[in-house]
């Protein structure tokens, strides 16, 4: 009886962790097109993403670069102080957008330029996501904000 016993709490065991790693493979699955990895202008120039890759690019918006086009649609260049990106998008821009400004995009790299889906500005004068503050302090023209 104690072998029975000991065969059922082993299936009971095996069969929760097969549940668990399909449980974990479906979840992963079904965020594949959800997860955004964040890069840097200088990062997308040294190692261009595929087309197909839908990520987020951050820094400053380039002074002098933002050229209206027709409609919605906008062009402008991005920046860590490293290399610079060229961006277009279709689409309303935040208020708060403008020259020498932090933004975050989302959108692919397609033929050398940044395609954005969405932009993303900053909300007052002092913040800046991080991931452009810390991409901006690996290239050593992150400015402390004055107060």
């Amino acid at each position: 009886m104690k072998s029975l016993k000991k065969q059922r709490r082993i299936q009971i065991i095996a069969l929760t962790t097969v549940a668990l790693v399909v449980a974990t493979a479906l979840i992963g699955y079904a965020m594949r097109d959800g997860i955004n990895f964040f890069r840097s202008p200088s990062q997308v120039i040294a190692e261009p993403p595929e087309a197909s890759e839908v990520f987020r690019i951050g820094g400053l918006v380039e002074e002098g670069s933002i050229i209206r086009g027709q409609g919605e649609t906008l062009s402008f260049v991005v920046t860590d102080g490293g290399a610079s990106v060229p961006v277009t998008y279709t689409g309303v821009l935040p208020d708060l957008f403008s020259e020498n400004q932090g933004m975050v995009g989302t959108g692919r790299y397609i033929n050398g330029t940044f395609e954005a889906s969405e932009i993303l500005a900053k909300h007052d004068e002092t913040y800046m996501p991080k991931e452009v503050m810390d991409a901006l302090k690996e290239q050593g023209v992150y400015q402390e904000p004055e107060t």
